[in-house]
Formats: structure tokens, sequence, C-alpha cells
């Protein structure tokens, strides 16, 4: 191989083990843009992998974190400690300026925010500024790779564009490829190793060629060739897309168990003993930065009304408000109103053992209680700041010293199991992951969905 040929891998004439090796030896450095709690864990496979990687993060905190090998992403098992070896190998470095990172790389993996506006559209700005970055440094036979989440079409109709106009290069000089993130906060590791097949299409065959090469080294399982990087971002947003309408079903399941006299919950364990049946669990709600906003990337960018999705998004929105109504209909049972009444929640995050609170449940549950006027008080291992959230923070240690009138439960994280329970008045709890058993007390328990 030339030199050329040994620091890139698109359009290259060697030999596909030749390619591999340059690869595997660090011969083409890699660069990863964005080192939040997904793309850390990326950084440090690659690094791992090649053991030549520079990060790129805006946030100088991070980048200095990263340089003394700390790893700022929490929990995360067997992270801070492959962060630590990369860094003081050489593998792993950080920088500031995506653009500097650019420069020094032939692979360039994106994996930063995609959110939605207060409108529900898109936001794509901060993807778009990255690629801007990594245009100023694209030399011929560089590889683009897009793992964050965007409606299908972008890359094509935008992004590559975009990277054609601000390079100066032609088409046919670098590849544009889409890998969609299948990583799960507290498996990230694993995930990413290889829990789950890799999935890759590119904007044209040898984009798709070299992606699968490339990320048959990071992963232990298969890689999954696509069409094109249309399908690899719709399989991404189709994965998400499910999720959210299996739950909404759920969800509108879980709002006759009453009427019907029926354990929602256990009729739906009990069906999907069927192969053919696999309902999700109700709950208080959905959050995240995925399930709420992947809907999204589907509805208004396309000529089409998808009423599923939509009538999805409504179901699992008014799972909050169904939780305080049932929490309002079990206190008025008992002779209390809730304005008159002081009410725990129990996990503020979206789910158990992270500490992302976009989207999550307990936002409109805390803000609704308060607006009914009871006092909300909230309780959550991960958060050392509950100020975006209307109520009062309570320390898990300190719960024993307070009274309340209801306890509604949002997030199951693992701490809470060490609750004393014993040591309350009796009072309502509503249970709204199915995660308490506490038939032993004289608690007034409800559980959406039933028992």
């Amino acid at each position: 191989m030339s030199l050329r040929e040994a620091k890139t891998l698109y359009g290259s004439d060697a030999d596909a083990a030749d390619q591999r090796e340059a690869f595997r030896s660090g011969n083409v450095p890699v660069a990863v843009y964005g080192l939040g709690k997904m793309g850390l864990p990326l950084a440090a496979v690659y690094a791992e992998t090649c053991g030549n990687v520079v990060g790129a993060d805006i946030d100088p905190e991070v980048v200095s974190a990263i340089n003394r090998g700390d790893c700022h992403v929490k929990r995360e098992p067997k992270l801070p400690e492959l962060v630590s070896e990369s860094v003081e190998s050489g593998a792993l470095r950080a920088v500031e300026s995506p653009t500097k990172a650019a420069h020094e790389a032939a692979i360039h993996v994106v994996i930063v925010p995609t959110p939605i506006t207060d409108e529900n559209q898109p936001d794509l700005a901060i993807l778009q500024s990255v690629a801007e970055s990594i245009a100023e440094g694209l030399e011929p036979g560089d590889l683009v790779v897009i793992e964050c989440t965007v409606p299908p079409g972008t890359t094509r109709d935008e992004l590559l564009p975009l990277l054609e106009r601000e390079s100066g290069l032609s088409r046919e000089e670098f590849g544009v490829a889409v890998c969609p993130e299948r990583t799960a906060s507290g498996r990230a590791l694993e995930d990413i190793r290889g829990a789950y097949p890799k999935v890759v299409g590119g904007v044209d065959d040898e984009s798709t060629r070299v992606a699968e090469l490339v990320y048959g080294e990071l992963t232990d399982n298969d890689v999954i060739s696509v069409p094109n990087a249309t399908t690899a971002e719709a399989v991404k947003v189709f994965e998400g897309v499910y999720r959210d309408v299996n739950i909404a079903l759920a969800n509108e399941l879980a709002t006759i168990a009453d009427d019907a006299g029926i354990g929602v919950n256990g009729a739906i364990e009990t069906a999907n003993t069927q192969p053919f049946c696999d309902i999700h669990k109700p709950g208080a709600g959905v959050g995240g930065h995925c399930i709420p906003y992947y809907p999204y990337f589907l509805i208004g960018q396309f000529d089409a009304e998808f009423p599923l999705l939509r009538t999805a998004r409504e179901v699992n929105d008014s799972m909050p408000a169904f939780t305080v109504e049932k929490t309002a209909e079990l206190l008025a049972e008992e002779g209390k109103s809730v304005s008159d009444s002081r009410v725990l929640v129990l996990g503020l995050t979206y789910r158990p053992g992270v500490e992302e609170t976009r989207a999550t449940p307990a936002k409109p549950i805390c803000a609704d209680l308060t607006e009914r006027g009871a006092a909300v008080f909230a309780v959550d291992p991960m958060l050392d700041d509950i100020s975006g959230f209307d109520a009062t923070k309570v320390a898990l240690e300190s719960l024993g010293e307070y009274e309340f009138d209801a306890t509604i439960l949002v997030t199951d994280h693992d701490e809470f199991a060490g609750i004393d329970w014993a040591g309350f008045d009796p009072m309502v709890v509503v249970d709204g992951r199915d995660a308490l058993d506490l038939s032993w007390t004289n608690h007034r328990v409800y559980t959406i969905g039933g028992d």
C-alpha cells in the first residue's frame, strides 16, 4: 500500500485484509464528535480497537476530564477503566475544536444530540454545525459516519450536499454512511461491542463497504448492510416508533383495568407467552431523548397523515395526567383533597439508573399536582439539582422524617428498594411502574394496569 492508502479506506484498491490491518493498527486516524453518554463509550471502543482516536466536544470541562483520564459519564460499567487506560496509552485524547479533530482524522464519526423543537420539529442545528467543521478538514479518501438519529433522508438530502459544498470535494472523493446508534445507558460498552448487530448503509456502495469493514472490527456481532443511508436512518427511527406505539397500546389497555375488573398487567404478561405477542408494559408516561422524539422524525417530514403515530403520542403524553387523576380519586375516597395533601414523587429521571430528565413524565406530574394545590416533594438519587421541577427536594435517607398523604412511583430506581414503607402512616400509593409489593402494609396501593 502507498502511504495515502494506509491512511484512508474509501476508494482504496488495497486488499481488504490490508485495509482492516491499517485500521486496527491506527494508521487510519478516527475522530468522534460528541463525547456525551453515548459518544464517550463509542470513542473508547474505537480507541481500544484502533488505538488512534481524537474526541471532540465543545464542553471544556468534558475535554479536560477526559485528557486527565477521568470519565464524566456516570453509571456505565467498566467505562471509567477503559477511558483511563485509553488516555494513558495515548489511544484516546480530546479537543474542544471539531475543526481541529477533522484535520487530524480520516474517519469521522458523529454522535451528537438531535432533539426536537417546542413545535415538535427535528432540530438538526448541532449536527449541521459539526458537519461544517468536518468539511473544513475533509480529505479525499475520508469516511463520514453518522451515528445520531435523524429523519430518513437527512444524510442524502442535507448532509452530503453540505459536505460537498463546504469541503470543495467532488462526490466521488469521500464516503458518507449511516450506522445508527443502538445503545442503552448502563450497558453502552456491551451494546457497542456486539449485543446487537450493527446496521450500516452508505450514500454509495463504496461508503457501505468501508463502513461495514470498520464496524466489523468494532463488533463481535454481525454487521447488516442495508441498501442505502436512508434505509439505515429509517431502521433506527422505526425501532423507536415501534416502541412508542406498543407502549401506547399497553397504556390504553391499562386505562380499562378498573372498569373491566382485571389486572391488565397480568393479562399482558400471560398474553405474551404466545410467541406472536409482545405487548410492552404500561406506566406513568414515556420519557427520554429517544422514544418521545422519533415519531416527529416522520410526522411532518413526509406526505402522510401518520394517524397511528399521532395517536400513540397523544396516549403516552396523557399518562402523567391519568396518574395524577388517579391519585386525586384515591385521595378523595380517603376523604382528602389534593389541594390539602402532601404528595411524594419517587423518581424524576425518565428511567432507572440514569441522570437524563428530558421529556420525563415526572415533570408534568409535579406541575399538575402543584397546580392542583398539593405540596409536592420529590426524591431522586440520580439528581443533585431538581430546580426544573415543581417540587421540594427530599433526600432519600431523610424520607422517614416526613409525613405524606400520597406517594407516586414514577421511576423505579434500585435505591428505592430500601425505603421503609412500614415507617409511614397509611397513605395512598400510586405505583406507576408495577414495581411495588406493599400487600403487607396498610397503604392503599393502586398500580397502573392493575395487579
